[in-house]
């Protein structure tokens, strides 16, 4: 299950590390990266890929907008429905499988 702390923690030291170069750059939570000049369209290649790596998922192409990806708060409710969606996905799965083999 997803923390929404560890989330927000896991992005923000990616962020820092990866394009602020680890220079400590107040901003925060709810800013947009693109506004605030922190991410690019590339920066948001690897930002995937960073939250597919990490957490098990997969970003489809059409959830790489700003509401899903452009600041801290938006990845992290992003991630928190996207994996609600997948443990519900699982668990509706496993019941039809099993009702399917009490039928």
């Amino acid at each position: 299950m997803l923390v929404a702390g560890n989330v927000a923690q896991d992005v923000r030291q990616f962020i820092v590390s990866n394009f602020l170069y680890g220079q400590e750059r107040s901003f925060a939570d709810g800013d947009s990266f693109m506004g605030e000049g922190i991410v690019d369209s590339t920066g948001v290649l690897q930002l995937v890929q960073f939250l597919e790596e990490t957490y098990g998922i997969t970003v489809e192409e059409e959830e790489l907008i700003p509401e899903n990806l452009d600041s801290i708060d938006n990845v992290s409710a992003y991630l928190a429905r996207k994996t609600g969606a997948a443990s519900q996905a699982s668990i509706s799965e496993f019941q039809e499988s099993t009702a399917g083999g009490n039928a």
